[in-house]
């Protein structure tokens, strides 16, 4: 799953990037993982759903257990 993950974030956000700082970089990253993997991005081994609406929809099962 890591190497997953550091294919997308450097296909996704890394390569065709502008030469920026290590500061503005550092900030790309954070957004990407936060606000774009984490958020609104939909994973195959997920069933194509979020990482929040796969989180949620196991919080509803740990409640009627």
């Amino acid at each position: 799953m890591a190497e997953s993950f550091f294919k997308s974030l450097k296909t996704e956000l890394i390569y065709g990037n502008k030469l920026i700082t290590k500061e503005q970089m550092k900030l790309e990253i954070f957004e990407y993982i936060e606000i774009w993997y984490n958020k609104k991005r939909r994973h195959g081994a997920l069933n194509y759903k979020t990482i929040e609406e796969f989180n949620n929809q196991n919080d509803i099962y740990k409640n009627v257990a």
